[in-house]
């Protein structure tokens, strides 16, 4: 009888042992929200440029 429980008791740790993998947990990449710019900032020292040259161009 000592041998039966013994065996089930083998039996049990040996299974308990190979139930997990070793293969790295899943890890979700954060999201990253980007805010959107004003387009019409990028276009003030360009436009004040193109006046510039335009009025040295007319004198």
């Amino acid at each position: 009888m000592k041998n039966i429980v013994a065996a089930a008791a083998l039996v049990a740790a040996a299974s308990a042992a190979q139930a997990g993998s070793m293969s790295d947990p899943m890890i979700e990449a954060p999201v990253i929200v980007e805010e959107a710019a004003s387009s019409s900032g990028g276009m003030i020292i360009p436009l004040l440029i193109l006046v510039a040259v335009a009025a040295a161009a007319a004198s």
